[in-house]
């Protein structure tokens, strides 16, 4: 009885949150190696959070990554993987295993999976839902380093999303998007996924990978910062709390901010429900960022 007892209270917990946040849109960032897991429970555990905040009458929609599964393809294809500061060095070849990698495997995966637990969910190629410009990088002593076909977001076609979450259809989108000169390019999905936010004007972004969120020292998990605001992100910054993967998408999070997103959150995807206790439980899961 107790234990039924419980399942009612957390029920009642999650009520104010479902009421508050129905007919709102959700954007999910949705990357790390949890996505590779052999385990199909752990991969299945963020399509059955996504089907869940259908149930309740929230809108998500997902952008998701895919880097592992990018780098094994391309040494499958014998193309070398190089990185500078960070981010992958595209030549053409590479981006077209990125495009095949990203929007023809693994996004019908991640809509398949969906549908499966009794969601409905459509796939969309980046290349149909984002634009953007060639993303060039700045040496040593300041000049452009152009790393090939990689991109960074300018504008979204809403348009097709928005249709989605009109009929109740989960929309799920690779972070690739179209140049101005009409070739594919590979963007970050932390970018794409903010930029989605900022665009459908979405109560919340949530950003999942396979760190517990912000850490203040990243070897210790209980240094997490359960909440930041936005003024403490460039002294953050300065202290190398946060550096390299974590500059993306905390400055990701603070355009967001800005545009108007009211929070974003930090969740590690491989915490069974961390969607659902970040959104639906008072104290939360990993890194809240607020103004």
């Amino acid at each position: 009885m107790q234990d039924l007892i419980a399942k009612a209270a957390t029920l009642l917990e999650a009520l104010p949150y479902i009421q508050r946040f129905r007919s709102q849109t959700f954007v999910v960032k949705y990357g790390g190696s949890f996505m590779d897991s052999p385990d199909a429970d752990v991969r299945n555990g963020v399509a059955r959070d996504i089907v869940f905040l259908e149930a309740v009458g929230i809108n998500p929609v997902v952008v998701h990554g895919g880097g592992k599964a990018i780098t094994r393809a391309t040494d499958a294809a014998g193309l070398n993987a190089s990185f500078l500061q960070g981010m992958r060095v595209t030549d053409e070849a590479t981006v077209n295993v990125v495009e095949q990698v990203l929007s023809r495997e693994i996004n019908p995966e991640i809509v398949k999976t969906i549908n499966a637990l009794g969601g409905k969910a459509r796939g969309f190629s980046g290349t149909e839902i984002f634009t953007c410009r060639k993303l060039l990088l700045k040496g040593a002593t300041g000049e452009a380093v152009d790393i090939g076909y990689v991109g960074e977001v300018t504008s979204v076609n809403t348009e097709p999303l928005r249709e989605c979450i009109r009929r109740s259809i989960t929309p799920v989108i690779s972070p690739t998007a179209r140049g101005q000169d009409g070739k594919i390019y590979n963007c970050n999905a932390d970018v794409a996924a903010a930029q989605a936010a900022i665009a459908l004007k979405a109560k919340r972004l949530v950003f999942m990978s396979d760190v517990p969120g912000l850490l203040r020292n990243p070897k210790d998990p209980e240094s997490l910062i359960a909440h930041l605001p936005i003024e403490e992100v460039e002294n953050l910054k300065r202290e190398g709390v946060i550096d390299q993967g974590m500059i993306p998408k905390v400055d990701s999070a603070v355009a967001a901010i800005h545009a108007g997103v009211e929070k974003v959150s930090f969740v590690d995807g491989r915490v069974d429900h961390s969607i659902l206790l970040e959104i639906f439980t008072d104290a939360g899961v990993g890194t809240e960022v607020v103004c």
